[in-house]
């Protein structure tokens, strides 16, 4: 019998060992290695509609999928995804009249969107001072999606968490303090959360909080930035030049901090890779030294191009008093992002797109070799709304 395993097989493995009752039998990954594969763009978007809306259940599979497909996987569809690709210019465009289908290409079923938003939690926040000078408020939130702690990184004194806030059944004041639910800045010997004790024991002037309070009603007429932005631990912490990230997280910070901003909220999403993980995301890397993209690299790797979800962060925009038609300036070249941060019903609303454009082409230069053809790709194949022109 021994002969007859393949070389990687356990020795205590018993080939002829019964399939547990109720399950079936394992189906056979495909035979074939990447390297004999041709692929050009039509079978790379074959291959891009096979993940993204193949369904395996309980062992039936698709007959339809492609063979470099595992029949046992199940990509999530990524929401969002078929945006027009009319071509834009970089500046800001408004956030109504967005048809659906996209143009220029195949089209395929409506994107699928979240049905319901997921209860998120504000557990903490936290007042960082930074390099630059500027302060923000970190926040964490739970969910009952997953297990991560998402971010919120906020640049301003009017936008606060809800679930924060909320009192909760036996705490004391020194309790919502060490949590973050306070208001104005925490001191040595301060025992209140409430802004009434602040304005006591400060003795704000009547005149001071009068200019204040007109200052804050005249920002609050300008909807705040809001940065959806994915975890990229190889652009923001190695300083990868694969990559923009790292250089737009910096950018949407250093817009919100500035004065007539009025402030804004980055959401910080744990969903490295475009959703599929580092080490994943690592062998994406290996496949575009060997000459694929990053949209090839992530199909040949049986993931979806794009495995991210928004519906995340349009729970924790709500949360924070963002929802509705007061609206926001959404800074992104994502077409898919602008549909699918909206959320099911149109909690969030997107007044206005205010696009990234990279630092090296606001100055008439480009990048490096490899973030200019990771760009190209962003606009070529994900259609963002980006022109070096």
């Amino acid at each position: 019998m021994s002969q007859d395993l393949p070389a990687h097989a356990s020795p205590a493995f018993t080939p002829d060992q019964a399939t547990p009752r109720g399950f079936p039998e394992r189906p056979q990954p495909p035979t074939r290695n990447i390297s004999e594969l041709r692929l050009d763009s039509d079978e790379l978007y074959a291959l891009e509609m096979a993940t993204s809306t193949s369904d395996v259940r309980h062992g039936e599979q698709v007959s339809q999928l492609p063979s470099i497909i595992s029949p046992a996987f199940t990509p999530p569809a990524t929401p969002g995804r078929l945006l027009p690709a009319t071509e834009r210019g970089t500046q800001s465009v408004p956030g109504e009249g967005r048809a659906e289908g996209r143009s220029g290409g195949p089209v395929s079923d409506k994107p699928k969107l979240v049905e319901k938003l997921p209860h998120v939690e504000c557990i903490v926040r936290a007042r960082i001072p930074t390099t630059t000078g500027q302060e923000m408020f970190l926040h964490v939130y739970h969910n009952n999606l997953d297990s991560k702690e998402h971010l919120a990184i906020v640049f301003g004194n009017r936008i606060r968490s809800r679930s924060l806030d909320a009192p909760r059944a036996g705490e004391s004041e020194r309790d919502r303090m060490i949590r973050g639910a306070y208001v104005g800045r925490l001191y040595p010997g301060r025992t209140s959360s409430r802004i009434e004790q602040i304005k006591r024991e400060e003795g704000v002037a009547a005149g001071a909080a009068a200019a204040a309070s007109e200052q804050e009603q005249a920002s609050e007429e300008i909807p705040p930035l809001v940065r959806i932005h994915s975890e990229c631990y190889t652009g923001e912490t190695v300083w990868s030049a694969r990559c923009d990230c790292g250089e737009q997280l910096d950018e949407a910070a250093r817009l919100m901090s500035l004065p007539e901003s009025g402030g804004g909220v980055i959401i910080y999403l744990r969903q490295e890779g475009r959703g599929i993980g580092l080490a994943e995301k690592l062998k994406a890397y290996n496949l575009q030294d060997l000459g694929n993209d990053t949209y090839e690299a992530n199909l040949l790797l049986r993931h979806p191009a794009d495995a991210r979800s928004y519906g995340l962060a349009t729970a924790m925009l709500v949360d924070l008093g963002l929802g509705g038609e007061q609206g926001i300036r959404l800074l992104t070249n994502n077409p898919d992002k602008v549909r699918a941060i909206e959320g099911p019903n149109r909690e969030v609303v997107v007044k206005e797109r205010v696009a990234m454009v990279p630092l090296a082409w606001k100055m008439g230069q480009k990048g490096s070799e490899e973030v200019e053809k990771y760009l190209s790709t962003k606009i070529e194949k994900f259609k963002h709304m980006l022109s070096p022109d």
